[in-house]
C-alpha cells in the first residue's frame, strides 16, 4: 500500500519557532523512515507565498507541527479548510478557543473543571492595583511554551511593563498555587496517561521545558492510583468538551487534593524533551504511531 504524501509546516513566527522547528525535524525524520513521501516547509506569514509552495506540493495530508500564534489558534486551520486539505490536530474553533485561556477556562468551569482563582486585568494597573495578594502568576492570554509568565513573589517584574512586551495589553493574572505539576496525555479518545514534572528552575518556564536536565519527570506521575484514573478522566473531558482532534495535552496543578486545570494544549510539543511523546511511549505507543494515528485521523472542515 502506497504511504500518504504528507507536507510538515513547521517554523512559523510566533515565539515558539525554535520549538515547533525542532518538533518539524523530528516528525519530518521519523515519517520518511516510515515510507512517507515528506515534504518540510519551513512557515512564515507570507500566505501567498504558502499557497504557492503547498500547491507545487500536492499532498495527500498536512501535519501541522506549527506553535504558538498563527499555528495552533485556528488561524493556519482556517487556511487549510479553504484550501481543502486534511490537516492533523484541531479545527479552527478547538484550536481557538484552547489557545486562549480566557475562553477555555469559562468553558472548563461551566462544566465543573477546577481552575485557579484568575482575574483578567490590563497589565499596567498591575503595579497599584494587582487583583491578588502574592505570591501570584502572571501570564500573556494566548500563548504557549510559558512565554511571558512571572510567578510575582515580591516585586512585579519591569518587563512586564516594558514598551517592548510583545503579548498584549490584556494579562491573565491567577493565584499561585503550590502542588504537583502533572501533565495528562490525550490521543483520540483515550487518556495515555499522567506526569509529573519537577522543574529545577523557579517553575516549569522555557528553559526548563527544552534543556536537557533542567526538569526531572516522573512517569507515571506518583499519585494514589484513584487521584491518578480522576485526573486522566478531567484531562479526557476537558479534551472532549473543545472538540479536540488528533492529541491534546493539559497541564494541572494538584494542590490540596484538587486537581487546577492550567491550560489545554492542541499542539504538544514533538521535541526529544516533550512530554505527549513520553508519556505514550511508557505507555506503549511509539513516536511512529502517534504521527500515524495523526495522519490517518487528519480532516478538514469545509
Amino acid at each position: 500500500m502506497t504511504k500518504k504524501s504528507v507536507a510538515v509546516l513547521m517554523g512559523g513566527w510566533s515565539s515558539e519557532r525554535e520549538v515547533s522547528l525542532s518538533s518539524g525535524e523530528g516528525i519530518v525524520t521519523t515519517l520518511k523512515n516510515l515510507g512517507y513521501t515528506v515534504h518540510p516547509i519551513d512557515v512564515t506569514n507570507d500566505y501567498e507565498s504558502l499557497l504557492k509552495t503547498l500547491t507545487a506540493a500536492k499532498p495527500d495530508v498536512v501535519f501541522n507541527a506549527l506553535h504558538g500564534t498563527g499555528g495552533e489558534d485556528g488561524v493556519i486551520q482556517g487556511f487549510l479548510d479553504v484550501l481543502q486539505l486534511p490537516y492533523t490536530h484541531s479545527n479552527v474553533a478547538s484550536s481557538a478557543i484552547a489557545m486562549h485561556k480566557i475562553h477555555s477556562r469559562k468553558i472548563f468551569e461551566y462544566e465543573g473543571i477546577k481552575t485557579p482563582p484568575w482575574k483578567v486585568v490590563d497589565r499596567h494597573t498591575l503595579r497599584t492595583n494587582p487583583p491578588f495578594e502574592v505570591p501570584f502568576v502572571v501570564k500573556p492570554v494566548s500563548e504557549g511554551s510559558s512565554r511571558g509568565v512571572y510567578i510575582v513573589t515580591k516585586e512585579i517584574p519591569e518587563e512586564i511593563f516594558a514598551d517592548d512586551w510583545v503579548f498584549g495589553d490584556q494579562v491573565l493574572v491567577e493565584k499561585f498555587l503550590p502542588g504537583q505539576d502533572i501533565q495528562v496525555a490525550v490521543m483520540g479518545d483515550r487518556a495515555l496517561g499522567a506526569i509529573e514534572i519537577r522543574p529545577r528552575t523557579e517553575f516549569y518556564d522555557y528553559k526548563a521545558k527544552y534543556t536537557d536536565g533542567f526538569a526531572e519527570h516522573l512517569m507515571p506521575a506518583p499519585l494514589p492510583k484513584e487521584e491518578y484514573d480522576r485526573v486522566l478522566a478531567i484531562a479526557l473531558k476537558a479534551h472532549k468538551l473543545l472538540e479536540c482532534r488528533g492529541v491534546s495535552r493539559s497541564d494541572f496543578m494538584y494542590s490540596g487534593g484538587e486537581f487546577y486545570l492550567l491550560e489545554l494544549n492542541t499542539q504538544p510539543g514533538m521535541t526529544p524533551l516533550s512530554l505527549l511523546p513520553e508519556i505514550a511511549a511508557y505507555e506503549g505507543v511509539t513516536f511512529g504511531e502517534i504521527l500515524e494515528y495523526l495522519i490517518d485521523n487528519a480532516a478538514y472542515r469545509a
